[in-house]
């Protein structure tokens, strides 16, 4: 970390926030202070800016070969396998997910920056166009957009980091990020690590503060080229509008509502009935279901319901909660109160609703944002936390009794983000997978994604793509260059000799 309070970084300068102001990191653990960091504002805001516009007009990077740019990638995947350990502990202790979590999200991170690396170094140096004449050469190019500002959230900040700088930087913009003022840690980290591979100074900025002040100036900023936002649909409503003015290019990535499809089927053997439940619990309850894909819709076939839920919930009530790197910790704490006090409300008001309690239902004894891992039976599309994302570890129970009708239950959301259908008939798992409105499905497995693989979703869940070629293509333009070989007059107007003999 950089000294507390200097978490602003703008033009190769560290420094505190212009108004002085700084913000205490609380660990939801035991909800105490452990960190200081720099309140930046709407100035601060501007001066980064201002530092990424000046370094895309006339700095280095965007004129820097591919192939230095892939270099420098894998750099920085470098510097984040020598620093794991690190780095996985401190996203750990402010996220509040179990260290195993922490390790692996950095190797994620890893993975997504030697991937776009690749992907540019590997790239030819255009799309020839065919314009039916030997007299002509047109090729297609793509370009850096220009200055991005980044905004991620607070459940994976490390990761969704990577996700929108590593596209960003390998396409040869430069960039403003604004982590969640909750969890801005690592992306601090990030940035240092950027500067010690050797990034041009003024290619990347940081500014560590919240949505209503330095997010919305990023979003309206004139000299802003795009914005990439991660989080809830109300921020992201705001931050689009507020683009608007300025016609800039916006990707939004606005969570989702996701359905996790069992049919019978997938349960007949003691094997397959295990699994289908242990995947429903990773689904649900992993990082305590702050997860925008996290599968909160179990949606069974009414036969295996009761045999289903009964397990689900025995094994729901006996996940180990605490600290994340303590041993034998399986989930940690909510992020803040504030999450807490929203999970309790919507469990409070599926129960007013009908639900029937399977497991959890409320706070353990004790410090810190701890909310049980809850089974919420007998649901219905009717209820908010069936339609609603909460954010939490709160799973609800659906049934179905024919395929259509597991369909149109999973397809019934505002969102598309991702979903899942498990079956040992191949031809169902194929037919239910083409018929689900979601941006990523999965057959017999839930939450595994792939760097060369787009990301993203239908309906509310967002606008654009992360991840693969469609989420480097976020942060480009493309160049239409038409070279004449052999110009001619075109005659098209008489011109002044024809005037001249009227």
């Amino acid at each position: 970390m950089t000294a507390a309070q200097q978490t602003i970084h703008v033009g190769g300068e560290w420094r505190a926030a212009l108004s002085g102001a700084t913000r205490q990191i609380i660990d939801p653990v035991d909800a105490t202070p452990f960190e200081v960091v720099a309140e930046g504002g709407a100035l601060d805001t501007d001066d980064a800016v201002a530092a990424a516009r000046a370094a895309f007009d006339h700095g280095a990077w965007p004129r820097t070969p591919v192939v230095e740019r892939a270099a420098l990638l894998r750099r920085v995947a470098g510097l984040l396998e020598r620093d794991r350990e690190r780095i996985g502990a401190l996203e750990s202790r402010d996220a509040g997910k179990t260290l195993e979590e922490g390790r692996v999200d950095v190797d994620c991170v890893r993975d997504a920056f030697r991937y776009f690396a690749d992907l540019v170094e590997n790239e030819s140096g255009g799309r020839a166009v065919d314009a039916g004449s030997e007299e002509i050469r047109s090729v297609v190019v793509q370009e850096p957009v220009g200055v991005c500002a980044l905004i991620t959230p607070w459940n994976y900040p490390l990761l969704q980091a990577s996700w929108k700088i590593a596209p960003a930087l390998a396409a040869g913009n430069t960039f403003v990020i604004k982590p969640s003022e909750i969890t801005p840690l690592t992306t601090v980290v990030l940035i240092e690590l950027l500067l010690e591979a050797g990034l041009p100074l003024g290619a990347a900025n940081i500014v560590t503060g919240p949505g209503d002040t330095v997010g919305a100036r990023l979003a309206e900023h004139p000299d802003v080229d795009l914005i990439s936002f991660t989080g809830g649909l109300v921020s992201g409503t705001k931050v689009a509008r507020a683009a608007a003015d300025s016609v800039k290019k916006v990707a939004l990535e606005l969570g989702g509502k996701n359905p996790n499809v069992v049919f019978a089927d997938a349960c007949l053997t003691s094997d397959g009935f295990d699994t289908a439940v242990d995947q429903a619990l990773n689904a649900a309850f992993i990082h305590s279901g702050q997860v925008c894909s996290a599968g909160s819709r179990l949606i069974i076939e009414e036969p295996l319901r009761d045999r289903f839920v009964a397990e689900l919930a025995r094994r729901a009530d006996l996940i180990r909660l605490g600290r994340g790197t303590d041993a034998g910790v399986e989930c940690g704490p909510l992020v803040s109160a504030a999450q807490l006090a929203r999970t309790e409300a919507y469990v409070a008001s599926a129960l007013a609703e009908g639900a029937v309690l399977r497991a959890g239902g409320g706070k353990p004894d004790g410090p810190g944002y701890f909310f049980r891992p809850t089974v919420l039976d007998r649901c219905h599309r009717g209820m908010r936390v069936v339609r609603e994302e909460v954010f939490g570890p709160v799973l609800t129970v659906e049934t179905f009794r024919t395929e259509e009708e597991a369909v149109a239950l999973a397809n019934d959301t505002e969102y598309g983000l991702a979903g899942a259908v498990w079956t040992s008939d191949g031809q169902r798992a194929r037919r239910v997978a083409g018929l689900l409105r979601h941006g990523t499905v999965w057959i017999n497995d839930f939450h595994p994604y792939l760097p060369q693989a787009e990301w993203g979703g239908f309906g509310k869940s967002g606008i654009g793509r992360e991840l693969g070629p469609g989420g480097l293509a976020e942060y480009r333009e493309a160049k239409h260059i038409y070279q004449n070989l052999a110009p001619r007059p075109v005659r098209w107007f008489a011109g002044t000799t024809a005037k001249g003999r009227a």
